[in-house]
């Protein structure tokens, strides 16, 4: 006779929160390392990647999309000028209000990073068994559920 398997352990919140914190974290960081060839900050990373997503937008609304204050964002953007990734042109309804738009050399930083990370994060799963594979798939719809609430 058998004995049967132990049923699966089942890990309360509070030690699942901190073990999956630390994974989370852990593995962002490991994917923000993942830059292309402009080796730009994560926050100067963030405004290229908004604008490539929604488009031109004021330098205030992205402040406000970027959670921080519009003088940071000023200098953040200003760098970005500089870096030839960004472009600052006159509004074109309101000549008071500027503009920020990507370039097609911004646009490139996207993509180049973008396909980085998703190089790194393919090489990561690769080393991974197919059930090991399967988990995380059932895992990465359960924190966009959780990432949404």
């Amino acid at each position: 006779m058998s004995i049967p398997p132990d049923p699966p352990v089942v890990p309360d919140p509070d030690r699942l929160a901190g073990e999956l914190r630390v994974a989370v974290l852990r593995t962002a960081r490991c994917l923000r390392n993942q830059r292309g060839e402009a080796d730009l900050s994560e926050s100067q990373f963030s405004v290229v990647a908004a604008l490539a997503k929604k488009g031109p937008m004021t330098p205030g609304a992205l402040a406000e999309h970027e959670h921080t204050r519009p003088p940071s964002m000023t200098r953040t953007v200003n760098t970005l000028v500089e870096l030839g990734l960004v472009t600052k042109v006159g509004d074109t309804e309101d000549r008071r209000l500027v503009v920020v738009d990507l370039t097609d050399a911004g646009r490139d930083e996207v993509d180049e990073t973008r396909r980085r990370r998703d190089a790194w994060l393919t090489r990561q799963l690769g080393l991974l068994t197919d059930d090991e594979r399967r988990t995380l798939l059932e895992a990465s719809a359960l924190l966009a559920r959780v990432a949404t609430r």
